[in-house]
Formats: C-alpha cells, structure tokens, sequence
C-alpha cells in the first residue's frame, strides 16, 4: 500500500471540501466504466458529476495530486441516515406515521392520559384521526378504525388497526369573511385496542416533562413522520391565522403559535417541545416558510386529558411487578394448604400411638 497517500490527504483536503459538489476526499481504487481498477488514487467525492465546461474553474479537480491521480466519484448528498417512520412500530412511540383510515398520513404526536378513567390515549391532530371532520358531516364517527401506519404508508384495516377514534374537538371552516367561526385547536384522541401496542415516549426525543408556554425566540423540537427530528424557532404567539382546509374552504385559527418552518406534509400531529422536552405545541399546518401549532395548553384542555409524568410509567410498572410478587406468593401458599391438610391425619397417627403406648405401660404396672 503506497503510504504516501497519507500525506497528500493531510496536505489537499481542507483546500478541496469547500469547493462546490464536493462532499468527501480518500483514498481508495480508481473507478472505470462501474468497476473497480487496481489504480491507487484520492478520490473525490461529489453529490453530483458534472461537466468541466459546466464548473467555475476554482471548481475543477486537478487530474493529478502530487503525483497521484485524483478519480471523481459521484456519491449524492451524504446525510444522516433516519429512522423508516412510515413502517409498522409495535409498541408505536410518538413521531412515526398515523391515521384515520380515510386520511393519507399524519403524524402520532404523544400518548397521553384521560383525565376522567385514567387510560391511554393516542394525541393527534382532527385532520389526522377525525379526517378534518366537524361532528356533523358523516367524515368520522367515534368508533372509527386508526391505522400504523397510515392508509398511505400501506397500512389496512385488517393488519394495522392500533386504535379507534375516541374523541375529537370540531373544525369549524370558514362561511362568511363578515361572520367567521374561530377555531383554537385541531385535536383529537383515539383508544388504542391494547395498552401494549403504545409507547410512553416520542421517537428521538424520550419522554415528555411537562408542559411550558411559548415564547418568542425559543428554539423549539419536534419528531415527525415526515421530516423526523428538527428544531426551529418561534417567531409570533398568539397569533390569529387563516388555513387553507382543501382546495374549497379555509378556516380561521385564533392563539396560535408560529414558527420558522421545520415541517413537510405529513407531519401534522407531531409534538412540539422545548429543549428541556416540555410540550409546548401541537403542529398543524404550515408552509414553505411558517409552522403553526395550537397551544398545547388550549389542547390539553379542550380534550381533557393530560400528560403523563415522566415517573408515572416506572411506578405503574412497579405496581405491577407488586401485584405479580403477591400473586406468587397467593399461588405459593394455596399450594402449601393441601400439604398441611395432609399432615393432619399424620399428626393424629402420632398422638394414637403415643396414646397406645402410654395406655400399654400403665397396663403392665397393673
């Protein structure tokens, strides 16, 4: 192996990765027509190959480089490599791909708990798991089949059903500029089938530790079906915006939160944190520029449920390792009451005999 490769890296590599459509220097094999030759060369790597006469001439990577031959290699944009969130998760965290079963795909933004039984519930958005319905129009009825995931990430009725739709707060779209209806929250929570299927926490993120208000300037979280994991940062509160529902019919939205866009389609539902992992929003619509999330505290409230606290699920799984030790120990003395019952007759046998004999010896002295 020619050693010497070492420092031409060391010397050339700085100088060429600025350079633009470059994204990598090494060392390695010349490559031609697809195959790899014995040629020993620095590769440089690009995320596209173009022509020279399409380069700046700064751009132009010298055919040699102190003496050993440079090979442009095509490799594409390198990028971190995410989690496939439009797959089937069993348990399914927050962040992975979710839906009404009429919808094309949205987002499981949390787990949450209803405050009257105490069960878990899976937080979204109206659109995601009530199919933009207003209570009236037949497009969703509690009861209705919750795919993971989603109807467009081939999940089905018959395979993927997680949940059922449990409740939802009505979208109210737009019918007169003279008289507009206000909403506040694009919310809704489905029953899973089983505890088991969900998981208490939010992909790339952990669990959830309170909730905060928004405030201007604050970097802020989510984890998205879409996009994955991006942060932004919030640019207005209280905010008063008009969305566009579909093609025909808008609806006004009043104390919402908006922030530099840090979404794509297919990321409504998902959670909104800050740094310190406290909900903050639920996001919901956006565009090329802008995301908007409803308040969380204006959801929690409309739906009421909450959060659950980060030492909730540790506990509940310690009352449950309880109840499974006095279940043991119930099952372990039920077993051990036949043989005490069995040592009756035994402990009788005994007396009898000593009885006999004390009987015996008492004749004799007679």
């Amino acid at each position: 192996m020619n050693k010497s490769y070492h420092e031409i890296l060391k010397k050339y590599t700085e100088k060429l990765l600025p350079l633009n459509h470059v994204v990598g220097v090494g060392y390695g094999k010349k490559i031609k027509d697809n195959d790899m030759t014995d040629e020993e060369c620095i590769i440089v790597m690009v995320d596209q190959k173009l022509p020279e006469a399409e380069l700046e001439k700064e751009d132009i990577i010298p055919q040699q480089l102190d003496g050993m031959k440079t090979d442009v290699q095509e490799v594409g944009e390198i990028r971190l490599l995410q989690i496939p969130r439009d797959k089937k998760f069993r348990p399914a965290p927050g962040g992975v791909s979710i839906g009404h079963y009429s919808i094309t795909a949205g987002t499981l933004g949390a787990i949450v708990k209803d405050k009257e039984t105490g069960e878990p519930l899976i937080l979204s958005n109206n659109h995601i798991l009530a199919n933009t319905s207003n209570g009236r129009d037949g497009k969703a009825k509690i009861g209705d089949p919750i795919l993971q995931p989603a109807a467009y990430d081939n999940g089905s009725k018959e395979r993927d059903t997680i949940a059922h739709l449990y409740r939802f707060v009505p979208l109210e779209p737009t019918r007169s500029i003279f008289r507009p209806i206000h909403n506040t929250v694009d919310c809704a929570v489905a029953k899973p089938v089983s505890k088991e299927v969900v998981e208490n926490s939010i992909l790339e993120i952990g669990q959830i530790k309170g909730i905060a208000e928004a405030e201007i300037g604050v970097t802020v979280v989510k984890s998205g079906r879409t996009t994955g994991l991006t942060e932004s940062r919030i640019r207005a509160i209280d905010s008063t915006v008009r969305v566009r529902l579909d093609p025909l019919r808008e609806a006004i939205f009043t104390d919402q939160i908006v922030a530099d866009a840090f979404s794509e389609g297919g990321d409504s539902g998902s959670l909104v944190l800050d740094k310190e992992n406290r909900a903050v929003g639920l996001l919901f619509a956006g565009s090329n520029r802008a995301t908007i999330c409803n308040k969380i505290s204006n959801v929690l409230e409309q739906l009421n449920i909450e959060f659950y606290e980060p030492c909730d699920e540790e506990e509940q799984e310690k009352k449950e390792e309880e109840k499974e030790q006095e279940k043991r120990e119930d099952k372990e003395i039920k077993e051990k009451e036949p043989e005490r019952i069995l040592d009756i007759p035994k402990l009788y046998s005994i007396y009898l005999v000593l009885l006999i004999l004390i009987l015996d010896l008492a004749y004799r002295k007679l």
